[in-house]
């Protein structure tokens, strides 16, 4: 019955959509140079390493240049959330919608290493044209639906749900040319505050990516991505979804404009969280490319311009989920842990235990309200397997990702991800802590979402260069917002005691392959792994949390087409007594400050192609939710504060960039 509904729906858009713009030419993104002239030459970090360093950040952050979260009451610049991330300057925030009184100021409690404003793509200049009231369009239909917000105004929400986009033309002309000149000022505004804040000293305090957010919702599935620059050559404007309505157009201007344009640019995207994409994000269908030559060639773009996938941010984490269709291998417990899109297959199906999405002919076509339907293809750990089997198919790995995470902010917050004093990331959407606490689907910013993550880069030194070649090669890793340090490294023949020699780091360089490679060719029985691990230590105000343990994930397809996985406990104790007293959130129990083995597979077969991770896993720790029930008066907490179905506890982690096994390799 979903899906004869659906069929509906689908012949209704088809019908009444119409056609959108022509396409834009990927001329009009040509690139510019937009850094400042200097003959210095870039001195070495201070702190350079040749066994690299962890670096923390945040790509993933909007400020009021984004129209979701100016609607949301956001008045942060660019500027003041570079601020608050690298010098721990405050922001003020809405508390409650058309307040502009009653505010909260907030700060960072740690600043971080590297940022990128990821500003929305998307309405650019329609923003500024209705912002502007010298313009003669404020009053413009268009513009007064834009002050709801996209997230509240079914019109607005239409143009970057269609499949056939276009731009108003009431608002922007005939050809669209007034929004595309307007997009150009916030654009120079972003590339002028990640210029003033990048720090090119020997300090190397601070890094500064120029970036924005192409952020297509295409028939209610969430494919958006985060694209970077490694300098200051960028595109004159940024790409949005109405300038490319398909994700590998995106790939291919950045690909004709930028990677092979032989002008010094580089960039490289990071796609959204995919727990809410109903599948898409890592669909095989290839629409448009049938024959396996042409789907390679696809997959070959798309793993060039999208080397690194988000695994959390505060909606959600997108690592795995229990009981999907196809994947065998037991259950997994840690991946109950922040699972957003429950909230959303209960508001729009009345049920967490919904259909599995439409695959049959036309699935590139469903419509969906939102996440709907359960797949796979949602998931990181399902795509990492899905990618070998690709690779057996058509000779390419599409999936073939390194792990990251961000936060997804809408307040300019980058890295405020500290579960004590979370003041939310959707302005006066979540602007108290009764509304943060609630868990209605109405209502924004609800206990269904969380403070986000950070991404981890392993990198020789703190500057655009270094970070972003890092990046590229995938040792990168992702933490849901403690600042775990973890290490995982693959090869045929480390010694067993490694952990205990100084030159660990080195040698495993040496003998073996970091965190985003491949497993060398050699013949031998089974390969072998270093998984290690050092603890956030906190700060003096508030320390860290000791590690529990520390897991090796596998993933590989059988012969059957079924999903395998298995998850080892590799060093630590799941069971060491570690518990949270709830009626003070204290900590209770012992936890290490690092931990490390050598573990070697005990079901290795040379035949399967396989793909390794590593999780770290802390001690359990008080959930935000919890902390502000407690900080609420006990005769004035919302009803939820009692609620079972609202977790109490979560066990914060990192997650470790893949290695890769492929069968046939071998010699």
């Amino acid at each position: 019955m979903q899906h004869s509904t659906q069929y509906l729906i689908l012949s209704c858009v088809v019908l009444l959509a119409g056609c959108g713009d022509p396409e834009v030419p990927a001329e009009q993104f040509s690139v510019v140079d937009y850094a400042q002239p200097s003959t210095a030459e870039r001195p070495t970090c201070l702190d350079y390493s040749p066994s690299k360093n962890a670096y923390f950040g945040d790509l993933h952050v909007h400020t009021s240049l984004s129209n979701d979260g100016y609607s949301f009451g956001s008045r942060a610049a660019p500027d003041d959330a570079y601020r608050y991330a690298f010098a721990k300057g405050s922001i003020d925030l809405a508390t409650n919608k058309n307040d502009s009184v009653n505010t909260r100021s907030v700060s960072i409690d740690r600043a971080l290493d590297f940022m990128g404003v990821t500003d929305h793509a998307e309405f650019l200049g329609e923003q500024v044209l209705c912002h502007d009231a010298n313009s003669g369009l404020a009053d413009s239909e268009f513009c007064s639906a834009f002050e709801e917000g996209e997230g509240r105004n079914p019109a607005l929400l239409a143009k970057i749900f269609s499949p056939f986009p276009n731009r108003d033309k009431e608002l922007c002309g005939e050809n669209a040319e007034r929004c595309l000149a307007a997009a150009k000022i916030p654009w120079q505004q972003t590339i002028a505050a990640a210029e003033k804040w990048n720090d090119t000293s020997s300090a190397c305090e601070r890094t500064a990516f120029i970036a924005f957010e192409y952020s297509s919702v295409r028939l209610g599935s969430n494919l958006h991505r985060n694209v970077i620059f490694k300098n200051a050559v960028v595109p004159q404007r940024p790409i949005s979804y109405l300038d490319a309505p398909r994700e590998w157009r995106l790939w291919e201007i950045l690909d004709q404009e930028c990677l092979s344009s032989g002008k010094n640019c580089d960039a490289l995207a990071i796609p959204h969280n995919s727990n809410i994409s109903n599948g898409r994000m890592f669909a095989t269908d290839y629409a448009g490319a049938y024959s396996k030559s042409a789907q390679a060639e696809r997959a070959k773009l798309r793993i060039k311009i999208e080397p690194v996938i988000e695994i959390m941010q505060h909606k959600g984490d997108s690592e795995c989920r229990n009981g999907l269709s196809g994947v065998l291998g037991g259950e997994d417990e840690l991946c109950e842990f922040e699972k957003f899109e429950n909230l959303a297959f209960l508001t729009v199906a009345g049920t967490t235990d919904v259909d599995d999405c439409y695959a049959g002919p036309l699935a590139d076509y469903m419509p969906h309200k939102g996440p709907n339907c359960l797949t796979r293809n949602s998931y990181v750990r399902n795509a990492l397997i899905e990618g070998l089997r690709e690779e057996a198919r058509i000779g390419v790995n599409p999936f073939k990702f390194g792990i990251s995470a961000a936060t997804d902010t809408h307040n300019g917050l980058g890295g405020g991800v500290n579960e004590r004093n979370y003041p939310g990331h959707l302005g006066w959407g979540d602007g108290t802590p009764e509304r943060r606490i609630q868990y209605k689907g109405k209502i924004p910013g609800n206990a269904s979402n969380n403070p986000g993550g950070l991404m981890g880069v392993w990198s020789e030194q703190n500057t655009r260069e270094s970070l972003f070649d890092n990046i590229r090669n995938k040792e990168v890793f992702g933490t849901s917002g403690p600042r775990i340090k973890p290490r995982f490294f693959g090869g045929w023949d480390f010694p067993a005691d490694i952990c205990n020699d100084p030159k660990l780091v080195e040698k495993a360089y040496a003998n073996g392959v970091a965190m985003g490679g491949d497993l060398p060719a050699k013949a031998a029985d089974a390969p072998m792994f270093i998984a290690t691990a050092l603890s956030d230590p906190g700060t003096a105000a508030m320390p860290g949390t000791p590690l529990q343990r520390l897991q090796v994930i596998k993933g590989w397809y059988d012969a059957d087409g079924n999903q395998q996985q298995r998850i080892y406990d590799v060093v630590g104790d799941a069971n060491n007594g570690a518990s949270v007293d709830l009626n003070s959130c204290a900590p209770q129990g012992q936890g290490h400050q690092q931990l490390c083995t050598v573990w070697s597979d005990p079901e290795f077969n040379a035949d399967d192609s396989a793909v390794y991770y590593m999780r770290a896993v802390e001690n359990p720790t008080c959930r935000y939710t919890t902390w502000q029930c407690l900080d609420l008066p006990a005769d004035n907490r919302p009803a939820e504060c009692d609620n079972d179905a609202l977790p109490k506890t979560i066990q914060e982690r990192a997650w470790s960039s893949p290695i890769w096994y492929t069968a046939g390799n071998q010699q």
